[in-house]
């Protein structure tokens, strides 16, 4: 991953989730807060993509990294927590009993996901599958049958029903516009998850001698051992491989021509 992705680009994109995860227009134009069970359960939803592999907290934070790279790298998870907590919120009825029937639902998927053990592709298509969903439940099936002029799924759902009523169940419908701007930052939030480092994490700021500057590390050598360069001349040179072998007596054949003169 280059620096520009992991200092720009990924908080950039976070906050922007973040941001508008508490956008609701409805009479009056507001911003939500993410409630304590949205917070709790976007805490496991990043357990969850840490066990998956899509988050690896090692490649933005450890002891081989300069103090800069470090506060770079506790940005991205810091403005991530932040998003993950705003895409549960979006998902998620503001109050009532829809409210924690969504809950109970997320975090029984969420177990699943934990339980089931996939790789980070197939975690990122269950998470993928289980954010739409939950999209299409709330902002298309649940502002149906709250919207105010009555829709036809409500007319639909209230004839199957045989004239069953949802005043029990509380529910403040949105603007359509706030199903929009939901929409894009699920899509901003599945899109930042695509981009965190999968192999490792290139240095905002390349030095000679350290890890991960781009070149490979330097292998350790031991004491008294030949360094490379020996290592390439002795194979070099075929005379230091070869000598003289002895003869029958136990001496060398110089050392016998120069007794017999």
């Amino acid at each position: 991953m280059t620096p520009l992705r992991e200092a720009v680009v990924l908080p950039a994109l976070f906050l922007t989730v973040a941001l508008l995860g508490g956008f609701r227009v409805a009479a009056t134009i507001q911003f939500v807060p993410p409630s304590l069970t949205a917070l709790i359960l976007g805490v496991l939803l990043l357990g969850t993509l840490t066990r998956g592999g899509i988050l690896v907290p090692q490649f933005l934070m450890h002891g081989g990294r300069s103090p800069l790279e470090n506060v770079s790298g506790g940005i991205v998870l810091f403005t991530l927590f932040a998003a993950s907590g705003q895409a549960v919120n979006l998902v998620l009825p503001d109050r009532g009993l829809l409210h924690a029937a969504f809950a109970v639902f997320f975090f029984c998927q969420l177990m699943t996901m934990n339980a089931a053990g996939a790789d980070h592709r197939g975690l990122l298509r269950s998470l993928l599958v289980l954010l739409g969903s939950l999209f299409v439940l709330r902002y298309i099936v649940v502002e149906a049958l709250y919207a105010p002029d009555g829709g036809v799924l409500h007319r639909l759902l209230t004839t199957l029903m045989s004239g069953a009523t949802l005043g029990g169940v509380a529910y403040q419908p949105n603007s359509p516009v706030t199903g929009y701007v939901a929409f894009v930052a699920l899509a901003l939030y599945v899109v930042g998850l695509v981009m965190l480092p999968k192999d490792g994490l290139m240095s905002l700021v390349v030095q000679s001698g350290r890890p991960g500057n781009g070149g490979p590390p330097a292998r350790p050598q031991l004491d008294g051992a030949p360094s490379t360069g020996d290592v390439r001349g002795i194979q070099a040179s075929p005379t230091n491989c070869t000598s003289t072998p002895p003869r029958a007596g136990g001496t060398l054949t110089r050392s016998s021509g120069a007794s017999s003169s």
